[in-house]
């Protein structure tokens, strides 16, 4: 999470159309994780579990109108949440569904 938004926890970005895949919706009622949370923190630039380079080519993304990504890990399961460059829409989904 980027320091601005851990001081304002506010949206960055608009998320547009908010979609969630089948195995997503199923995996996140199995480990009562809701989608709001997940979508709430992507936009407040928590990004999860990325690593340095994912995490400065988001904050790259807010800037320039790219598209943007996140990777939340449950235990052993991961779901990712992409935002579409255009901000037309959100999507969460398990990596396997890419």
């Amino acid at each position: 999470m980027t320091t601005q938004s851990i001081n304002q926890a506010r949206p960055l970005f608009a998320l547009g159309q908010t979609l969630t895949t089948p195995g997503a919706l199923v995996v996140m009622h199995g480990i009562d994780i809701s989608p709001i949370s997940l979508l709430s923190r992507h936009q407040c630039g928590d990004w999860g579990e990325l690593n340095e380079a994912d995490t400065q080519a988001n904050e790259i993304a807010i800037k320039h109108g790219l598209r943007l990504f996140s990777s939340y890990v449950f235990d052993t399961v991961k779901l990712w949440v992409i935002t579409e460059a255009d901000r037309s829409a959100t999507t969460i989904l398990l990596p396997e569904e890419y």
